[in-house]
């Protein structure tokens, strides 16, 4: 089931046409948000990034289009879900059809898919996780890389090459060969008492759990927390790396080429997200 501009659709309907922008020019913007229990997870920021994407690529944003529409257009969508209890949820909105690089309108339409998730809560696998560096192509230090576009073809081609190769994910590199992000979310290392991810001059996704856990990081008494680049040489003397994003919270890396990753900031990460979480959730309830 998807929610097309408020109207709900079986999921195996047509109704898009070869005119649409998102797929002849990449066009879109979207929003990947968790849903747990009738209540979205980080609601205000994700609102507040959605229409900051928006105005970046000068998108005109209807006067409807407020936070409490946002929510409840995807809690309808959720509603017809087998389980309520904790769903993914990917809110895209494209500039509809019309003319070539330059459109003849402005305006928007969305588009709302859910699935259901395993937990309600970020959980910690017990699972191998191992990465390599992506080196084919290279992600672009600037504003555009730091919003979820729909283009995405360098996550695609670095994903197939992480499956021919029996890795579960990469790490993206920019122009300078500093490591930006992984395939699937914001890249963190920790280093003694040290914990850093790039900054987003760098390229990386201005993810919503990123500035979360940077957050949490500031007010922790033995961390020493660095936003600067990371060079892939530092990768192999880090302690621990992980993953983060909305979805999956943060997702440990235990081996990159000889190096074996402990968990142990991670698992004691974990927890405080899921308490930032909570605390979100009981102030919009």
């Amino acid at each position: 089931m998807l929610n097309f501009n408020g109207e709900l659709l079986e999921g195996s309907v047509k109704f898009l046409d070869a005119t649409n922008r998102g797929l002849q020019f990449g066009d879109a913007v979207f929003e990947e948000l968790r849903v747990v229990n009738g209540s979205v997870y980080f609601l205000e920021d994700h609102y507040l990034r959605l229409m900051s994407s928006m105005r970046i690529l000068r998108m005109e944003i209807p006067m409807e289009f407020t936070m409490e529409f946002m929510e409840a257009e995807i809690l309808k969508t959720v509603k017809v879900q087998s389980s309520m209890e904790a769903n993914s949820i990917k809110f895209t909105i494209f500039r509809n059809s019309g003319g070539g690089y330059t459109p003849t309108t402005n305006t928007i339409s969305f588009l709302i898919t859910a699935e259901n998730l395993d937990s309600t809560f970020f959980t910690i696998e017990d699972a191998d996780y191992e990465v390599e560096l992506f080196k084919d192509f290279y992600k672009s230090a600037g504003m555009l890389s730091n919003l979820n576009t729909n283009n995405r073809i360098l996550n695609v081609v670095g994903s197939i090459y992480a499956h021919e190769n029996d890795y579960h994910d990469c790490l993206l590199l920019n122009e300078s060969k500093m490591v930006v992000e992984a395939l699937n979310g914001n890249i963190f290392l920790v280093k003694d008492s040290t914990i850093k991810t790039p900054p987003l001059t760098d390229g990386c996704l201005n993810g919503i759990l990123r500035q979360k856990l940077i957050n949490i990081i500031l007010k922790l008494e033995g961390y020493n927390f660095l936003e600067e680049s990371i060079s892939p040489f530092e990768l192999q003397k880090a302690d621990e790396l992980f993953i983060l994003n909305s979805i999956n919270g943060i997702v440990p890396i235990t081996k990159y080429r000889k190096k074996s990753f402990s968990k142990a900031t991670s698992k004691s990460l974990i927890g405080k997200l899921n308490a930032a979480a909570r605390i979100t959730l009981s102030k919009t309830s």
